[in-house]
C-alpha cells in the first residue's frame, strides 16, 4: 500500500494558519510554526480582552458619574443609593452619557436623588 502524504490537508491547514497571522510583525506572519503559536496567544488574548472590556467600560463610567456629581456636591456612591431609594433605575451606561450629552437632565436626577436620601 502507498504511503498517503496528506499534501492537500496539510497545505489547507497551514495556509488557514497563516491567513490568521496576516499583519503580524517578522516572522510570526511568514513562519509556520511561530505563526501558529502566535494565532493561539493572539487568541487567548482576545478572549481575555472581549470580558477586560466590559469591566473597563464600566470603571469609566462610573468615573465620569463621580465626576459629574461631585460637580453638585454628592458623592457617587451616595448617588447611586440616593436613586435607587427613589425608584429611578438607569444603567450606569446611560447615566454616564446624560452626564456627558444633558447636564439639565442629569441635575434633575441629581436632585431627586438627593430628595430621596433627606
Amino acid at each position: 500500500m502507498p504511503r498517503v502524504k496528506g499534501g492537500t490537508v496539510t497545505r489547507q491547514r497551514r495556509k488557514r494558519v497563516l491567513k490568521l497571522a496576516k499583519g503580524y510583525y517578522g516572522s510570526k506572519r511568514t513562519l509556520f510554526k511561530t505563526a501558529k503559536q502566535q494565532v493561539i496567544k493572539s487568541g487567548q488574548y482576545a478572549y481575555r480582552d472581549r470580558r477586560q472590556k466590559k469591566r473597563d467600560f464600566r470603571k469609566l463610567w462610573i468615573t465620569r458619574i463621580n465626576a459629574a456629581a461631585r460637580m453638585h456636591d454628592l458623592s457617587y456612591s451616595k448617588l447611586m443609593h440616593g436613586l435607587k431609594v427613589a425608584g429611578i433605575d438607569i444603567n450606569r451606561k446611560m447615566l454616564s452619557d446624560l452626564a456627558i450629552s444633558d447636564e439639565k437632565a442629569f441635575a434633575q436626577l441629581v436632585s431627586q436623588a438627593k430628595e430621596a436620601l433627606k
